[in-house]
């Protein structure tokens, strides 16, 4: 029994996170056809990091070519048969909402891919990774047919690091150099000369 593999758990957390979840697993599950995902309606700067984000995503992810969706949306992207499946704009997971039954920052497990944090979650037939530390939830559902399910998230992990914001907590001020300009750069080394991470 070891806590941080839930195999045995096909619904996990599946009560906090609405019937959006229901409706990705089924996608993901379909080998065959255009996948009917849940599309979500994100609002103001989330809708706009969304589509900034939808704008540069990649046409393949770990060998995977996109696909057409019945429904275009910014929000929503899919990879391959079974989809790999990219959601923008989606609750936040169950696990790290406090006002949920389901919250239990203790026990998340967190993946970081090239600049992006990830929480990790088992869902029937494959993972499900959503973002973390960010001021907008995207997530993947990765089959198990592309074990290792992280790999996809190399390839979206560049434009989800430019596009979805940090959160004010976890932002040291020189992230914003590339997106503010020289003078703001130069105003952050003043403030936070010290928090360089790159």
């Amino acid at each position: 029994m070891t806590p941080t593999v839930r195999r045995a758990l096909p619904t996990v957390r599946a009560v906090g996170l609405g019937v959006g979840v229901v409706l990705t697993l089924a996608a993901c599950s379909s080998a065959a056809g255009t996948p009917d995902v849940a599309v979500p309606a994100p609002s103001g700067e989330a809708a706009a990091a969304c589509r900034a984000l939808a704008d540069e995503l990649p046409d393949v992810v770990d060998g995977q070519e996109r696909r057409a969706l019945d429904e275009e949306s910014p929000y929503v992207a899919v990879w391959g048969s079974p989809g790999i499946v990219l959601r923008c704009g989606v609750p936040e997971p169950a696990q790290l909402d406090a006002e949920s039954g389901e919250y239990d920052p203790t026990h998340a497990d967190i993946v970081g891919v090239n600049e992006v944090s990830w929480l990790l979650e088992e869902v029937s037939g494959g993972k499900r990774f959503t973002t973390t530390e960010r001021t907008v939830w995207v997530e993947m559902t990765v089959p198990d047919d592309y074990a290792p399910e992280v790999n996809p998230l190399l390839d979206v992990a560049a434009p989800i690091d430019r596009h979805i914001p940090l959160d004010e907590l976890y932002r040291p001020d020189d992230e914003n150099d590339g997106a503010t300009g020289p003078e703001d750069a130069e105003d952050s080394e003043d403030a936070e000369g010290h928090e360089h991470h790159h």
